[in-house]
């Protein structure tokens, strides 16, 4: 089953079980999915987009309302940053489980060796292999630095 398909079977529990907010969430997964869908035919591409680039979809969605929560936080606005984190914990269902810190320095460590990079001028390539390979179960905004280290 494609997380495609999970997703859309969530959808239809959803409707089924009358959960107004869990529902609009999904669709707006559905409609980032569809929007990349698009954009993909117009780019020449056949078909629907894989489950890495769903994947992707959702981590920045888990990003942008994560953000949006702080900036509620910070103006004082509970209930909307709730709103949001209420989002968050129905997108990350679909996600596979974050790497632990050890597991990440372990693909750090494996992704250097892989590409054979012994420079700091090699790390677009460890980065690409990494996002290639764990796109959704690591933050790469905090991966990079560790790669910067590893390598400089």
């Amino acid at each position: 089953m494609t997380l495609r398909d999970k997703i859309n079977a969530s959808l239809k529990d959803a409707m089924k079980a009358k959960e107004a907010d869990r529902l609009s969430t999904l669709r707006l997964i559905n409609a980032a999915i569809k929007d990349r869908d698009i954009a993909a035919r117009g780019e020449g591409e056949e078909g629907l987009v894989s489950d890495e680039v769903v994947l992707a979809i959702l981590a920045k969605m888990v990003k942008q309302r994560q953000e949006s929560a702080r900036a509620y936080d910070e103006a004082g606005r509970i209930e909307l940053a709730e709103k949001e984190r209420a989002e968050v914990a129905v997108i990350e269902e679909f996600l596979p489980r974050p790497l632990s810190e050890s597991e990440t320095e372990a693909a750090v460590d494996e992704a250097i060796a892989a590409t054979e990079a012994t420079s700091i001028r090699d790390m677009g390539r460890v980065m690409a292999a990494l996002k290639s390979r764990y796109a959704g179960r690591m933050d790469f905004g905090r991966v990079g630095p560790l790669v910067r280290d590893r390598l400089g």
